[in-house]
């Protein structure tokens, strides 16, 4: 058998690249020969000269990669590929063989071959196997993060007035985009601190490469230290495979930290040596991984009350917060209210296939007086709502009470706005109009914008209400 040596060029790495690979060969030098060229790469390489030699290695240490010779004695190289396969789906392997036809091609690639190259080959030959091999490697690890955040909205579509606080703070984000400094965000829930943070990715130089999201609110400490740095196979229980940490997903792109307050003191001391050395190495592996990530941190907490707590590392709040950004809440931002009902109204008419344009005066006067407690996602949590429950194409005063989930809660904590439930302020609103059009239900419901029966029917309950309340009193007096 016939091998051509050369020098087999550096490899392109990248951080999905293969790194430990398995050499199934009977032939001595063609073992050697491969081996030999792919350790000279940097590459982890264990060589094996049989098929059960072979699957003992696979079964026990786990491989990116394997090289299989389809010519072998007592087990060949299909029922190796076979078996491989069923021990470790996510091993790819390339076949090796001095008789390629395409039948034999496509029956490789049918039990699960990636690729097969012909004997005698090159060094030239296994870089471009390799490169397809890292190139695939890293589609797959993306598309997998990808596909398990699939409601992610890659466009950012900011909705705020230019009077805004947010318009300064967006001012902002175009200024320390291009740096690598690291941000946090702090702000109450649903001020749209992941928003901001996309903004940052996509106005940065990294627009191109990974934007990833980690919640480290919602993982145990075992957890969220395999999904930020990836673990080995075998790492701990029920580790059957190599994962790859969001750190490495991440690489030349942003890493969203995601309620960073939430993580514990032993993730928080791996997480600072990351920021300051730029490396790290995954569960149950030695290897060192470098990287390149801009980091985003998010929290909805004081981090100086969670110090002075001992609940939060120093050193990492002052390596997170190098460029600090504060979201105002909803309520500091009222000017905003009327631009975001509008957008959410087009929105998810177009969603739910309806067509609410508009609402009544008296919901929007509302929605100034509301303190919105769970800030923008409340106020598009409400407008959904609306718009799946609305008849008509505008929004109307009677579904204002079906609106808010626990608004019967809000009342009795004297919530809203003054001491006034919704139907205080709906009624005080017919009554001035009607005091403005001298009495004209007519004039009044236009100036409302809702019909004349409706007009009728809220005076009518309006009025109901009032002789309960008179009966209620004198009833008190006589008693």
């Amino acid at each position: 058998m016939v091998y051509v040596y050369g020098h087999l060029g550096i490899l392109k790495r990248n951080k999905m690249s293969v790194e430990k690979v398995l050499v199934v060969d009977d032939d001595l030098l063609g073992r050697e020969y491969l081996s030999e060229t792919l350790i000279r790469n940097g590459y982890e390489v264990v060589s094996a000269s049989d098929g059960q030699q072979a699957l003992a290695g696979v079964s026990k240490e786990g491989y990116d990669l394997v090289f299989l010779d389809m010519k072998m004695p007592e087990m060949g190289g299909m029922e190796v590929l076979e078996k491989v396969k069923t021990l470790s789906p996510e091993t790819v392997v390339v076949l090796m063989t001095a008789y390629g036809t395409i039948e034999t091609a496509v029956e490789a690639m049918k039990k699960g071959a990636y690729d097969y190259i012909i004997k005698p080959f090159s060094p030239d030959q296994v870089e471009l196997v390799i490169a397809r091999v890292n190139e695939r490697q890293k589609l797959i690890m993306e598309n997998r993060y990808w596909r398990s955040n699939s409601n992610i909205d890659e466009k950012m579509n900011p909705v705020f007035s230019k009077n805004s606080k947010m318009f300064q703070i967006y001012e902002q984000i175009k200024r320390i985009a291009q740096s690598k400094a690291s941000i946090l965000i702090q702000g109450e829930s649903g001020t749209g601190k992941e928003l901001v943070a996309r903004a940052i990715h996509f106005h940065s130089n990294r627009y191109e490469r990974p934007f990833i999201r980690v919640n480290c609110a919602a993982l145990t400490e075992t957890l969220l230290e395999s999904e930020l740095f990836g673990h080995e196979r075998g790492a701990y229980t029920g580790a059957i495979s190599k994962h790859l940490g969001r750190f490495e997903l991440a690489n030349e792109g942003t890493l969203l930290l995601d309620e960073i307050s939430e993580i514990s003191p032993n993730i928080q001391a791996k997480l600072l040596r990351v920021l300051e050395e730029e490396e790290f190495e995954r569960v149950g592996g030695e290897k060192t991984i470098k990287i390149d990530v801009r980091i985003v941190a998010t929290t909805n907490r004081n981090l100086i009350e969670e110090i002075h707590k001992g609940a939060f590392r120093e050193d990492l709040f002052y390596r997170l917060n190098v460029v600090p950004i504060y979201l105002p809440p909803l309520r500091e931002r009222r000017e905003d209210i009327p631009i975001l009902v509008d957008y959410y109204l087009k929105k998810y008419s177009i969603e739910n296939n309806v067509s609410v344009k508009s609402i009544d005066t008296a919901i929007m006067d509302y929605f100034y007086q509301y303190n919105w407690p769970g800030n923008v996602r409340e106020l598009k949590n409400v407008i959904q709502r609306a718009v799946v429950m609305s008849s008509s194409d505008r929004l109307q005063t009677e579904q204002l009470n079906d609106l808010f989930i626990h608004q019967d809660t809000k009342r009795s904590e004297g919530i809203m706005t003054g001491g006034k439930a919704i139907e205080d302020v709906e009624r005080d609103l017919i009554y001035s109009t009607l005091e403005k059009t001298g009495g004209n239900k007519t004039k009044a419901a236009e100036l409302l914008k809702i019909t004349t029966r409706t007009l009728r029917n809220k005076l009518n309950r309006y009025d109901a209400t009032d002789k309960s309340s008179c009966q209620r009193e004198i009833i008190s007096c006589v008693r």
